[in-house]
């Protein structure tokens, strides 16, 4: 399980207050907490630093590349406009410590170090997609590849939308409204459809602006990663892209070059290489996925995300939120699971599972275990990891509080109401 710890980055100070100030990503991992908290900073950093990792173990670049002078400043950290969070009090230098399964990769007093960590050990390569709140605008506007984008995330995201966009075949039901959402090749449009009505996606409401674009890549990568799993376990051969193909042929010239190597072993070493660059996981950083969405609406694209994110043994879910719901939600989801595993094979249990996924989907379902929420709090810059009653997130969070604190307001008016009338 990767894990981080980070401090004086941005608006986090401290970091995380326990743990020895680690933040583990779990299977489903969400951070919650006020503008400016550090939310979007937490994501930014994983999905930038389990991108190095991938990029090491798949031998794209050689570790000395990584660790020159500047490097992760100038090029890694400018991607998601986080170059200038570093800290310039040499007091308080920033600290990033990244722990994955393949690579341990630190930052610290300026410089970036990398070490490989136990060889041997299980490394599921992943195919990671960072999902911008900014999504919307692709959606908004009619020819988005015509745009001067400055943002490199969305560069990157756009990328993946047209690609989701070419392999949609038929229609593919969204979680909002029973509504389908069709592509019309010939135009370049994405419609969205009912029984009544069919519009285009850039005359729709917001939320459906916010929604397909983030639904429609996560579902195309989720299955495409999916299906390489299956091709991979029936020794079906994987197309690998060109420059793919170039660095697994400079590899295997390596191989056959070296006249020491057994043929055992050359074939050892091949199998190793190839595993190298079958994806087996998908890592699905999302910013907000509450984004415009009435309640039920964010419920049910939840609960296609956690679907998704069960395809694969291997898969992450990051979320950011402002949504009480989210985290609602998340009980709810863990809750199922532990009512599944109760029902288990006992008499009149295909009932009561039929019940139970009326009001969840199964597929949905997830182990408390393998959740992880954090609160990032914009006034001290630290990072708390919600408690748990039997594996469900408590209700003492910041923003269940937000949604008391209303209520606490309303019965100081009232009561002034009840003073006015005495």
């Amino acid at each position: 399980m990767p894990r981080m710890r980070i401090s004086n980055f941005g608006p986090i100070h401290q970091g995380r207050e326990d743990n020895d100030g680690w933040i583990d990503f779990t299977k489903v991992t969400i951070f919650v907490g006020n503008q400016g908290s550090g939310k979007s900073t937490l994501a930014k950093l994983f999905a930038t630093f389990a991108w190095i990792e991938k990029a090491l173990v798949r031998g794209d670049y050689e570790k000395k590349w990584f660790e020159r002078k500047n490097r992760l400043q100038g090029q890694f950290l400018r991607y998601h406009r986080l170059e200038n969070y570093l800290s310039s009090d040499d007091a308080k230098p920033s600290m990033i410590e990244y722990e994955g399964d393949a690579y341990t990769i630190t930052f610290s007093k300026g410089q970036l170090s990398v070490e490989e960590r136990v060889a041997g050990q299980t490394y599921d390569l992943p195919q990671i997609m960072y999902v911008p709140a900014e999504r919307n605008f692709i959606s908004y506007v009619r020819n988005p590849q015509e745009l001067k984008l400055s943002s490199d995330a969305l560069k990157e995201f756009l990328s993946e939308f047209d690609n989701a966009k070419a392999a949609l075949r038929g229609g593919l039901q969204l979680p909002i409204n029973g509504a389908e959402l069709e592509y019309d090749k010939l135009n370049d449009t994405l419609n969205i459809r009912d029984d009544t009505y069919k519009l285009r996606l850039t005359e729709a409401s917001s939320g459906f602006q916010s929604a397909v674009p983030l639904f429609l890549v996560s579902h195309h990568l989720a299955h495409k990663v999916h299906s390489d799993i299956e091709r991979a376990s029936t020794d079906q051969t994987e197309p690998m892209s060109a420059v793919e193909v170039e660095r697994f042929k400079h590899l295997v010239a390596e191989i056959y070059a070296n006249e020491s190597l057994t043929t055992e072993q050359r074939r050892a070493a091949l199998s190793v290489i190839s595993a190298r660059f079958n994806k087996t996981a998908f890592v699905n950083v999302i910013e907000e996925p509450e984004q415009n969405l009435f309640p039920a609406s964010q419920w049910a694209v939840m609960m296609q995300l956690l679907a998704l994110n069960n395809l694969g043994a291997a898969n992450r879910l990051v979320l950011t939120t402002h949504s009480p719901y989210i985290v609602n939600f998340m009980s709810l989801a863990i809750e199922g699971n532990h009512l599944r595993h109760k029902i288990g094979g006992r008499t009149g249990g295909e009932a009561l599972l039929e019940r139970l996924r009326r009001i969840i989907p199964l597929e949905a379902l997830i182990d408390g275990g393998d959740v992880s929420i954090y609160q990032s709090d914009e006034r001290t810059g630290s990072i708390q990891k919600l408690p748990t009653t039997d594996g469900i997130p408590s209700d003492r969070n910041y923003l269940n509080e937000q949604l008391m604190r209303g209520n606490e307001l309303f019965d100081g008016l009232l009561d002034i109401e009840q003073e006015l009338a005495a």
